[in-house]
């Protein structure tokens, strides 16, 4: 009988098609490692309704979940779920104080590795409430899986835990879907003109979407926003009374098919984030995976670090929307720079953001981490060596 394959049990907050950046990392990256060991997603679900299914190869599991309180799910029967799943690891990605409790409550001795997204930014009196039971769960953490140094420089926390964090960047398939019908492409140009401008994300406060309309005012082409959430009516109204709205298009929630022709169709892509809660920004990548350059803000995150100034495409200071016009239209009126960073850009994210490269780093940590504790080795032949903070 051949031996047993490793069970590592992922504990998140959703799980697409919930939209998302750490949603969409924890698919991406569970899809990659299920090709090597076996692996199980457990987040939250419907209001009253748990359901399982296999996606992909990869066993996920919807809690029902009661309530939301300050942006958390509440998910009260996750604690005997992670129990019951009993895996060999668990892949905790946090922020997600109630997984945090629910992995601690469930007396599992199962050792853990922390996926690291981001600080507790805003919410800093919960933040405080929760540090006593941060503390324990970082007591029994194995491995701090974080994106960049940067993030690590600007977390208190993580900095103080320099010798648990490994770093392993986000990556994406770097084949990327098929080319989108040439056909809707070509009606984006028509409806948009030829200096589109494309922000990706919900419209929410660290988003800094607030800015990109008002350097609109200063910018000869159109911005399209694609995502929803509750800043989208202050956006309208903001365009509205800035004189834009009519090259100010808020698309919503847009599929896959929609969403890559968005990336085709768009000459410049922007990511005016205004808060270190944006830790790395993924869609960077797939803008860049397109051939886009990408205009990105300077934070305390691994945000400028994906996309570099001067070579992939332009970083200004956050909150000024002076600056970030000047950028768009730095890289809008010169198709040459444009084509050269978007060039770079793409050759970036196949050389150092690609999934197969961040799953063979995650699964030299788990190995890493279960070796310490003297667990067997079910991984299979060793991988790439993960970086390590500096």
């Amino acid at each position: 009988m051949s031996e047993a394959r490793l069970s590592v049990l992922h504990v998140g907050k959703f799980y697409p098609p919930y939209p998302g950046g750490i949603e969409t990392h924890v698919k991406t990256l569970a899809e990659e490692l299920a090709r090597s060991i076996e692996v199980r997603v457990l987040v939250a679900g419907e209001r009253w309704r748990a359901r399982s299914a296999l996606e992909n190869g990869v066993a996920v599991t919807r809690l029902a979940m009661p309530a939301m309180v300050h942006g958390t799910p509440i998910v009260p029967r996750m604690a005997r779920a992670i129990r019951a799943a009993d895996p060999d690891l668990v892949h905790l990605h946090f922020p997600n104080p109630m997984a945090a409790l629910a992995c601690l409550s469930s007396r599992l001795a199962a050792p853990i590795v922390i996926a690291w997204h981001s600080d507790v930014v805003r919410q800093r009196r919960a933040a405080a409430l929760f540090a006593p039971l941060l503390s324990l769960l970082l007591r029994r953490c194995g491995a701090i899986i974080v994106a960049a140094d940067a993030n690590i420089d600007g977390s208190p926390v993580l900095s103080a835990r320099r010798e648990l964090c490994r770093i392993i960047p986000y990556g994406i398939r770097t084949g990327g879907p098929a080319a989108p019908d040439a056909a809707r492409v070509a009606e984006l140009r028509r409806r948009y003109g030829d200096r589109i401008v494309l922000g990706v994300g919900r419209l929410i406060y660290y988003k800094g979407f607030e800015y990109l309309v008002r350097a609109m005012t200063m910018v000869r082409g159109a911005a399209l926003i694609a995502g929803d959430g509750p800043l989208r009516a202050a956006l309208a109204s903001e365009a509205a009374r800035l004189g834009v709205a009519d090259r100010v298009a808020l698309l919503g929630r847009t599929g896959e098919d929609q969403l890559n022709a968005l990336y085709r169709a768009c000459d410049v892509f922007v990511l005016p984030s205004v808060e270190r809660s944006e830790a790395f920004g993924i869609v960077q990548l797939e803008a860049m995976a397109c051939g886009k350059p990408v205009v990105n803000t300077r934070l305390a995150s691994a945000v400028p670090h994906v996309s570099i100034d001067g070579i992939t495409g332009l970083t200004v200071a956050p909150r000024d929307p002076e600056a970030l016009a000047s950028a768009l239209n730095a890289l809008l009126d010169d198709s040459a720079r444009r084509a050269a960073m978007g060039e770079a850009a793409y050759r970036r994210v196949r050389e150092e953001f690609s999934v197969e490269l961040m799953a063979s780093r995650t699964l030299e940590t788990y190995r890493e981490v279960l070796s310490a504790v003297g667990a067997p080795d079910r991984i299979g032949p060793r991988v790439v060596a993960p970086s390590r903070s500096r």
